[in-house]
This record gives structure tokens, sequence and C-alpha cells, in this order.
């Protein structure tokens, strides 16, 4: 079998100051979900290249704004990779601005939406396994109050397992 063609298989790294960032792209995330993904490059490394256009020796994002924004932004990243970032090129007979625009929409509806219920599950999982709230809201992304409505949805008894209660009411005089 030859992959030759996929773009994937050829990731080059490149410095940074060759990406630049498309004028098209509808995508932003919020302030939480990009430093979630600042954690998770910190931690997990680059598992996943930023989509280019070649014009000319400039590189223009197709898809992974954001991705080149924490590499390029977050000085232990960038100290780690000396500046350098993971990039594909698109195929050269897909290089049009339509092309482009189409491409950055696809990779961007693709990637698609979390189900909440799968989402209470997984959860519910961490809970059992004795993950903390705090725990939770760090690893994931989230807030307590998110953690808490994710709870609701498929875990009441495990919503209040961080919580310390005594076994019957108190009554004072």
């Amino acid at each position: 079998m030859n992959f030759k063609n996929e773009p994937v298989s050829n990731v080059q790294w490149v410095h940074s100051s060759t990406i630049a960032k498309n004028s098209y792209n509808p995508n932003h995330v919020a302030k939480p979900e990009l430093e979630l993904l600042r954690r998770s490059i910190e931690i997990n490394g680059f598992t996943q290249p930023i989509v280019c256009w070649n014009d000319s020796g400039r590189l223009e994002i197709v898809d992974g704004f954001h991705r080149s924004l924490v590499g390029q932004n977050t000085e232990s990243i960038r100290n780690r990779l000396n500046g350098f970032l993971p990039v594909v090129i698109l195929n050269k007979e897909n290089t049009g601005k339509n092309d482009r625009i189409a491409a950055t929409i696809r990779h961007n509806r693709a990637r698609g939406k979390h189900n909440m219920s799968a989402m209470s599950d997984i959860i519910i999982e961490l809970k059992r396994r004795n993950w903390r709230t705090s725990r939770i809201c760090k690893e994931l992304g989230t807030d307590e109050d998110e953690v808490l409505r994710l709870m609701q949805i498929n875990g009441l008894i495990e919503m209040f397992s961080d919580n310390d209660y005594s076994e019957a009411w108190e009554y004072e005089i």
C-alpha cells in the first residue's frame, strides 16, 4: 500500500514564524477550552498536526489555529519545541481559496459535539475511580457547576460522594 499522497504521511516540523492564520475561520474557542488545549499539549504533546496550505513558502492555516496559538504563546511548549510546530500540507490539487475555506469548515464541523449523556457517564466513572470534583475540573477543563449538572443527568448517588455528611439529623436546643 502506498500512503505517500496522504498529508498525514508527511508531517513536517516548521518554525512557527512561517505559519499565518487565515482570514475566514469562523471557529472561536472559549478561554476554558483554550486552557484545556494548552494543558493537553503540555501533558500529551501535539497529537494532531496543524493543517496548512503552502503559498510559496508562507503557510496559511486551514485547521489548527488554536493549536498553533498555544504552541506559539505557551513558553514551556515553545521552549520544548524550539519554536517549531507540526504541520501537514494539503494536497496540491486542493489549494484554491474556496477549497481551503471548505476544508476549514469540514475540519471544524467533523469534530462534532459532546453527547451530554456520555459525558455524564464519564464523570460518573471518574468519580467511581475516586477522582475528586477538583481533579475532574482540572483535567477535563470543567467547572464545579458543570460537573454538578453532568452528575445530575445519570448519577445522583455519585454526585455527593466528595462531601462528608452526618448519618442523622442533629437537633440543637
